[in-house]
């Protein structure tokens, strides 16, 4: 999934209506419900065609069978619980009980979640799965957990962010100049502007009607996202960039898990993990499909320099990676599986 702006007004402690009313509605469903059987609520924001719903999916079958029926679950997508933000609060309120959330809409409440943000962290799909399911990804997510309050059980993703352009990319050079819509991160945009690309801010919503209107040059965004999006249409010069591979965070409310027997706590780290595996095997086939469906559909693809780009990016980024506390967590990302 693509990610989208946060908004400025929440803080840390800022809950809102619709998660202060969740809570009255599940804190009456826990007392009536009794000990041993569960009912968890599973929000998201993706549709019934993402990998996020399929994955919500495979975890419900897998812990219904796990548990005997113990443990349900009960899946709300298509955003009906709200933003992904709001479902986060909602977790850290103990109203919602599982979600897929975004790293980049969190990094109010957690510093560490900042580590996904940085370009050129993976050297392959192959390094990228070593990380979210060794050490470091175990690090990071008990490092989410102890600031936020929220269990980090798993990871989805698997989208490859390209660019996008207006214009062609024939080499790094046509970078320059380019206005460039990013997400609003101190790493993206350091990384951006040392390729000499002018980072822009601009809501998810205006992008279509900004490329058309010469408002934007470019976007980074995963294939699958561009299709959807039809951003090929105004803007069908994609840039094979690679330069990032998307990390969601399969999340639980640490109220719910603490509602759970430890029997049904290891039923749902299973769970979890086996349906994140799935989840992240469906988003990578969605990924390549739909550059494929880019091709058919007249988009022209471009090899970047990929080996040249890091190089550029190196010096700015491990400044900023510096300033941000995240050096040491970074150095382990790049190191696992070497």
């Amino acid at each position: 999934m693509t990610q989208h702006w946060i908004d400025p007004t929440l803080s840390r402690h800022s809950f809102t209506k619709r998660a202060l009313g969740v809570v009255a509605l599940t804190l009456g469903m826990t007392l009536a419900s009794g000990a041993q059987a569960v009912d968890l609520r599973f929000g998201h924001g993706g549709t019934e065609d993402t990998a996020y719903q399929l994955g919500a999916e495979r975890f419900k079958e897998l812990i219904e069978d796990k548990t005997d029926g113990d443990v349900s679950v009960t899946i709300m997508g298509n955003s009906v619980l709200g933003h992904e933000t709001e479902m986060f609060e909602q977790q850290m309120a103990g109203a919602l009980d599982l979600s897929i959330i975004n790293p980049g809409l969190i990094t109010d409440f957690s510093d560490t979640a900042n580590v996904f943000s940085i370009p050129f962290m993976y050297r392959d799909v192959e390094h990228w799965r070593t990380v979210l399911d060794g050490e470091v990804g175990r690090e990071i997510a008990d490092k989410i957990e102890d600031e936020t309050g929220v269990k980090v059980l798993a990871f989805f993703g698997g989208g490859k962010r390209q660019i996008v352009s207006t214009r062609p990319l024939e080499s790094l050079d046509d970078l320059e100049g380019m206005k460039l819509r990013t997400n609003p991160t101190k790493p993206l945009i350091t990384a951006w502007k040392a390729l000499g690309a002018e980072p822009t801010v601009m809501a998810w919503k205006e992008i279509y009607t900004g490329l058309q209107l010469g408002a934007i040059d470019g976007l980074l965004n995963e294939a699958e996202w561009i299709e959807r999006m039809r951003f090929h249409e105004v803007a069908p010069h994609i840039g094979l960039s690679e330069h990032d591979i998307t990390v969601r965070l399969l999340t639980m409310s640490q109220m719910s898990w603490e509602r759970l027997d430890e029997s049904q706590q290891q039923a749902v780290m299973e769970a979890a993990q086996q349906a994140a595996s799935y989840a992240r095997d469906v988003q990578l086939k969605q990924d390549a499909e739909a550059l494929e469906t880019l091709k058919k559909e007249g988009a022209t693809l471009y090899p970047m320099n990929r080996q040249r780009m890091m190089e550029i990016v190196d010096e700015p980024l491990k400044k900023v990676i510096d300033e941000m506390g995240l050096s040491e967590l970074h150095q382990k990302i790049i190191n696992a599986g070497k």
